[in-house]
């Protein structure tokens, strides 16, 4: 089993969140639990590309401060929604014979949505807690909408089980 910390960069970790205050102490919750329980954590971030914000050399592009990584654990960086495409993410993983993932982070609707049914895809068992996810509004859907359908609807018992934080912490025991 191991955390996947997913594109919590500081560009866009804030407010704007869906439940922000709650999805960031559960966010920092899950990476201390998994720390104190030898449980590995890796960090994913989004490069856009020159000229946006999140982009690799800018502030932004770097993770937010109250979820930082501790020397020793890996960062894999990526510029598509999926954190398997293209970063090694899987190679590793595979290479570790892990077969379970447990996944935070953002974009619920954007990043958070691909790299689950990918990891599905690649024969994984992904486990997604109570609101450790969250996204913004879009001109479709509010953020509480955009949550609710891909934790309620799209993603449970299809590509992920979605469960209670609590009983995350238990699994992480």
């Amino acid at each position: 089993m191991i955390l996947l910390v997913v594109d919590t960069q500081k560009a866009i970790t804030n407010d704007k969140l869906y439940q922000f205050d709650l999805f960031k102490s559960r966010v920092i919750e899950l990476i201390r639990t998994a720390r104190n329980n030898k449980i590995e954590v890796i960090f994913v971030r989004h490069d856009d590309g020159i000229g946006n914000e999140l982009t690799k050399g800018n502030d932004g592009f770097e993770i937010y401060d109250g979820f930082q990584p501790l020397n020793g654990e890996l960062v894999f960086d990526k510029n598509v929604n999926s954190a398997f495409k293209d970063t090694e993410l899987l190679e590793y993983l595979r290479q570790k014979e892990e077969n379970t993932i447990i996944i935070v982070g953002l974009q619920t609707d954007y990043c958070i949505d691909a790299t689950i049914k990918s990891g599905f895809e690649h024969g994984f068992k992904m486990i997604v807690p109570a609101n450790a996810n969250s996204t913004v509004d879009n001109q479709y859907m509010t953020a509480e909408q955009s949550y609710h359908y891909y934790n309620e609807f799209m993603w449970n018992k299809r590509y992920a089980e979605c469960i209670p934080f609590e009983k995350t912490l238990e699994l992480m025991d």
